[in-house]
């Protein structure tokens, strides 16, 4: 009898493994259809455009897996505690993850278009936004493969400066729009490219949220924080 109590421990052992190598493997897919996106935008690079569009159908794969995974799991191992946080978690974490590849897809999508166009700046902002965003990003994986809670808060305290950069990049592109109508096109794009990646450093925030209350079983015990100013809510994200 203790012989099959110990397998059947051993065992679920594995399949949680087996699912947190599940979401590691959706993450770095993922950290890395954002990096392509990030690069179509800041090299005109077309083909890691079509690259990072192309990664999507596997991210939404990995999370149909990751799904029917954890209610087999919830189904037969009626877990408890600890290890029933870990795995509602992990549903939730794999949603975040594929609506992250959703956005950089648009990014990507957005690059293609905007090729077409004369940038009216440099993309200096959009470039160290992209870099906090993917930055915050491989944290948050790396906290989420190493139930970290402290690697977790920290990506968590880090949103609100990516939320500052796409402030001051609203205002910006909002004045070369104003200032000669030949910019509108452009900056409209390079508006809906800041705010998907605006997005993706709000899901990465979400994900971080998921990775604490997994480890410490709480919530993190202050409010969220976010840049100061409203400009954030004003365009929708991009489909």
């Amino acid at each position: 009898m203790a012989e099959l109590a110990e397998h059947i421990v051993k065992s679920f052992e594995q399949e949680l493994t087996r699912l947190r190598a599940l979401m590691t493997d959706m993450g770095g897919l993922v950290e890395r259809q954002v990096a392509l996106a990030c690069d179509a935008v800041l090299a005109r690079n077309a083909e890691a455009a079509v690259q990072a569009v192309e990664s999507d159908p596997k991210v939404d794969a990995l999370e149909r897996e990751a799904e029917q995974f954890v209610i087999r799991l919830l189904a037969l191992r009626q877990p408890m505690a600890q290890d029933l946080r870990h795995i509602v978690a992990a549903l939730k974490i794999t949603g975040e993850l594929e609506r992250i590849g959703d956005y950089a897809k648009n990014v990507a999508k957005r690059s293609l278009v905007l090729d077409q166009f004369a940038i009216p700046s440099p993309l200096s902002g959009i470039a160290h936004m992209s870099r906090l965003v993917q930055e915050n990003l491989k944290a948050v994986i790396d906290a989420l493969g190493e139930n970290d809670a402290d690697k977790a808060i920290q990506v968590w305290r880090s949103d609100e400066a990516i939320d500052d950069i796409y402030n001051a990049l609203f205002r910006e592109f909002v004045t070369y729009m104003m200032e000669d109508p030949r910019n509108i096109t452009p900056c409209t794009h390079l508006l809906f490219i800041a705010k998907n990646l605006e997005r993706i450093g709000d899901h990465a925030t979400n994900i971080a949220e998921m990775v604490y209350y997994a480890v410490k079983g709480e919530p993190i015990p202050d409010d969220r924080p976010k840049g100061t100013s409203p400009a954030y809510a004003v365009v929708p994200p991009s489909e």
